[in-house]
């Protein structure tokens, strides 16, 4: 069973706990995530006049903003990765059916040497 951890990291200038089963790098990664977005904000023209509920509003918006972009983007990826394997179960395919064929025409090619050389021997008796 994982262990549960715990971290004290700074969000929005307040020292706060952050528990789970993640690591305290990871909690600090998502102190440093949330910092950002809240500097992020700031830098907009009145946000810092608006009520505490309405910047909490705010950046729970900008989240989950970047949480749905980031699904999209994670979904395209799969997708792309789907028709990746797609193509090269294909082109694997294509060249094991190639090889038969080159197979086929080396066997082809030995076959007609061979049949040459006979008739090659045969002509040379009758000379």
């Amino acid at each position: 069973m994982a262990t549960k951890n715990s971290a004290r990291v700074i969000i929005g200038g307040k020292i706060i706990t952050l528990g789970g089963y993640e690591s305290e790098e990871y909690f600090q990664k998502v102190a440093s995530y949330m910092n950002n977005k809240i500097s992020e904000l700031g830098e907009m023209p009145g946000y810092s006049r608006q009520p505490n509920d309405m910047k909490n509003l705010l950046l729970s918006l900008n989240i989950t903003d970047d949480y749905f972009k980031t699904r999209k983007l994670a979904e395209t990826y799969e997708e792309d990765l789907h028709q990746k394997d797609k193509e090269m179960y294909d082109l694997k395919h294509e060249l094991v059916s190639l090889r038969m064929q080159v197979e086929e025409a080396r066997r082809a090619l030995q076959e007609a040497e061979q049949r040459r050389n006979g008739s090659d021997r045969r002509n040379g008796e009758r000379r």
